[in-house]
């Protein structure tokens, strides 16, 4: 994070002194508050997340935008206030949205990408939530992409969730995530790639952990590549045949066709018309599987902490330390010598060879 933007992000002393103690966060994002779910359900469920996240001694960073300033770590009533949308107006902000947000000052949830834009910048290095974006339906010829995937590529954070929003094209999905190198990995489900509501969707993942240590051990090693980690993690309790939601999820897309719905509009028109198909079912089963995600996340994160090397110091870490170094002035000495050769008489000549070594001073800074 450069410049002015970081002066725009509150930052709770319990997150801070967490990052800069090398202790484990987690990181929530809070579309799912502002756009997810309906109130009051979207910000029951989100303190139900902090809860079983704070239940393993992790201090859960849930991140949003209040009147144009970024939140990372929010209190109750701040959660609440950005559950209210439809009141409070709130934007659904990626990458691309903060200049506009912050700017007008404005409240905004943040997706899967924006939340990563801020979780990578501070440190943190774990986030839970329930599925990301990805490529829509017939995306090949709209590029309709969700920025999240190559957010994925930019930072190296392990984001456990349900793997993609079923409403998708996953397949199409899966390969661009192969495409802008990001592992993607199933969590005990024997290599099944999970549809977000159901635990299959056809599709295999390229590797498949079985224990939270392994799960740790994937972040450990792929912080040299810079790129970060989706973990699916299956739902536990299938509530819906997948046949079921399938046709849900068809109706949903062809009503926004009618209504000429695009964009990042899609994704909560779509859920919230699969919710009403399926008379709530749908709607308990993204909540059931948030706080599922919670306890996994935080299970890999404990072990992550316990069992493998520190993480790299936090932004707030680095700038304390530079504080403490001082100038303080270096003097490196020399000398001067000349050297004089004289040579036989008979070659009438003299040669002079003189070396000199003068005195430099640095500073350090």
């Amino acid at each position: 994070m450069k410049g002015n933007f970081k002066s725009s992000i509150d930052v709770t002393s319990e997150v801070k002194n967490a990052l800069n103690n090398q202790k484990p966060v987690i990181a929530l994002e809070s579309a799912l508050i502002t756009h997810g779910l309906p109130y009051p359900k979207n910000v029951e469920t989100a303190l139900e997340m902090e809860h079983i996240i704070k239940s393993h001694n992790i201090i859960p960073a849930t991140i949003g935008i209040i009147n144009g300033r970024v939140k990372a770590g929010m209190c109750p009533e701040q959660i609440n206030f950005l559950g209210l949308s439809a009141k409070k107006k709130t934007v659904k902000v990626s990458r691309r949205d903060f200049p506009y947000v912050l700017s007008q000052g404005l409240n905004g949830g943040t997706t899967v990408s924006g939340t990563l834009v801020i979780a990578n910048a501070l440190g943190i290095k774990f986030f839970v939530t329930g599925g990301i974006g990805g490529v829509h339906i017939d995306g090949q010829n709209t590029l309709d992409i969700s920025a999240d995937l190559l957010e994925l590529s930019r930072c190296a954070i392990m984001v456990v969730s349900a793997g993609i929003k079923s409403i998708l094209d996953i397949g199409r999905t899966l390969e661009y995530l192969e495409t802008v190198g990001v592992c993607v990995a199933s969590y005990d489900s024997n290599g099944e790639f999970p549809a977000f509501y159901t635990k299959q969707s056809g599709y295999q993942s390229v590797c498949n952990v079985t224990s939270p240590y392994e799960a740790a051990g994937l972040l450990e090693k792929c912080q040299n590549t810079g790129s970060g980690i989706l973990l699916a993690v299956p739902i536990l309790e299938e509530r819906i045949k997948k046949s079921e939601i399938d046709k849900a999820i068809e109706n949903a897309r062809q009503m926004c066709e009618k209504q000429g719905i695009m964009g990042k509009n899609i994704t909560p028109f779509v859920l919230s018309e699969v919710s009403r198909l399926t008379k709530g079912l749908s709607m308990d089963t993204n909540i059931s599987l948030l706080k599922n995600n919670s306890l996994v996340g935080s299970k890999i994160t404990m072990e992550y902490y316990s069992k493998l090397s520190p993480t790299p110091k936090s932004c707030f870490e680095v700038k304390k330390n530079l504080k403490k170094s001082t100038k303080s002035p270096v003097v490196i000495g020399g000398s001067n010598v000349d050297y004089v050769l004289q040579v036989d008489e008979d070659l009438k000549d003299v040669f002079l060879l003189r070396s000199s070594i003068q005195f430099v001073l640095f500073e350090l800074i």
